[in-house]
């Protein structure tokens, strides 16, 4: 038998002891399979819906119900990203309205993926296809480049299939979620915003407008499609106080009430009216607002992937749901504004504290969104009577110095209180409009079966 020389078995021999070591050396820092999404940190997810309130602000056609409906597709595609992920969750499909399990992709479970990588690419590409033809060119590239620093970022210990693998699937979900969005009636709304053509009724009843703009915002909205069908059919709100000019009536002391307030306004009221306004493309909406507290409180927080995409789910539900609702009864009772009853019977020379949006009084959607937000953060952030505190910094981009709340219910009080102080909605629009979000934010945590103890 022949023998090897001593010098080409030492070179074999050191050959091998440095493949196995560098194949341990491997080993240790590639990611060897699936974790959970709650051992992944949220923080990047947070920080696209951070860019998400930017974009919201700067994109033409995006009204509060149009933003809305883009946050609303955004969460359900990063959550169905990474709900194989989370222990006991199960998928949106087969529960939403409209969205079949059929319709979704499906993970192979016999091998690895990496939920944050799957959530990262979900979640850029939805935001693509929401803001579409009219992302500005900055937004645009601000997103590209997030993702790309995001997936360099999640890459790192991580095998080439793997990520291969997680991404095409995070692509895959937002290609099958973006397809649900085309049938819902809200479909590239941004591009006709106002829905034309559509006929105002003339009874002295009805909106008229209030400034510039002659027609109303999105009166067809209430017929989109809901995520939960009893959004619509069990919260509609009950018929407002019925219309007079008679100084005994119910309604005139509704809007004397508006008038009396906004003539006897505190300094902190006024500062309440200016900071919940919310207006659309000088900040990022209403629901924008709302996102930007959902983000702080997961950041307070420290939320785990898995935390953070059940959190963005039922808030992108609750948001998208309310504003569909609430214009429904918007349009259906097409209600005057109070400053325009105000001039016609009480005093011509009233003016209000905020500018009154272009669209019927009756209800309000401020308080709408803020219920149905507030009922997901009771949930999510306390164990239901809603006792939090909290300082919201969100505002401080426009100016704002900080408000500080105890409790969210509190917090929802004072966004609806706002539209009042700021003497563009009847008490009753803000004590309705409450009463639906609430119902709608119950719907969204009770209805649809979510993961336990998320973490």
């Amino acid at each position: 038998m022949k023998t090897v020389p001593n010098q080409l078995f030492r070179i074999v021999a050191v050959s091998l002891l440095i493949t196995i070591a560098a194949c341990k050396k491997h080993d240790s820092v590639i990611e060897p399979a699936t974790k959970a999404a709650n051992s992944y940190s949220g923080e990047k997810i947070q920080n696209l819906f951070s860019l998400l309130c930017l974009i919201s602000k700067t994109t033409p056609g995006f009204f509060p119900p149009q933003v809305a409906r883009a946050y609303g597709y955004i969460g359900i595609a990063d959550y169905e990203a990474v709900y194989n992920g989370i222990p006991g969750a199960q998928s949106l499909a087969g529960q939403l309205n409209g969205l079949s399990v059929t319709d979704m992709p499906v993970v192979n479970k016999t091998i690895a993926y990496n939920w944050s990588i799957a959530a990262n690419a979900a979640t850029t590409e939805m935001i693509r296809r929401m803001f579409e033809i009219n992302i500005t060119t900055g937004n645009a590239h601000t997103l590209d480049s997030m993702e790309q620093a995001n997936l360099s970022d999640l890459s790192i210990g991580v095998s080439q299939d793997v990520i291969d693998r997680s991404v095409k699937f995070g692509k895959e979900v937002t290609a099958a979620i973006y397809k649900y969005s085309t049938t819902d009636n809200g479909h590239q709304s941004f591009l006709d915003p106002f829905q034309l053509p559509y006929t105002l009724p003339s009874d002295l009843s009805c909106w008229v407008p209030t400034g510039a703009v002659t027609t109303p915002i999105s009166p067809k909205w209430g017929a989109n499609r809901p995520f939960i069908q009893a959004n619509i059919s069990n919260a509609q709100p009950v018929a407002p106080l019925t219309y007079s000019k008679d100084s005994s009536s119910d309604f005139y002391h509704q809007a004397l009430a508006v008038y009396n307030q906004v003539k006897n306004n505190t300094p902190d009221q006024v500062t309440i009216a200016k900071y919940w306004a919310d207006d659309p493309f000088n900040t990022c909406t209403p629901t924008g607002h709302t996102f930007n507290i959902m983000t702080q409180l997961l950041k307070e927080n420290n939320a785990t992937l898995e935390k953070t995409a059940v959190a963005y789910a039922k808030l992108c539900i609750a948001e998208n749901d309310a504003f569909i609702d609430c214009w429904k009864g918007k349009y259906q009772y097409v209600l005057i504004r109070p400053v325009s009853y105000i001039k016609r019977y009480i005093d011509s020379s009233f003016t209000t504290v905020i500018g009154t949006p272009p669209f019927p009084a009756y209800t309000s959607g401020h308080s709408c969104e803020i219920g149905a937000g507030a009922e997901i953060f009771i949930d999510l952030f306390t164990d239901g009577s809603g006792n939090y505190n909290f300082e919201d910094d969100s505002q401080l981009q426009y100016g704002f110095a900080a408000r500080t709340y105890t409790n969210f219910n509190e917090m929802a009080e004072e966004c609806a209180n706002s539209r009042f102080y700021g003497g563009i909605h009847y008490p009753m629009d803000n004590t309705s409009g409450l009463v639906i979000g609430r119902t709608i934010g119950n719907n969204v945590n009770h209805l649809l079966i979510w993961p336990k103890n998320i973490k």
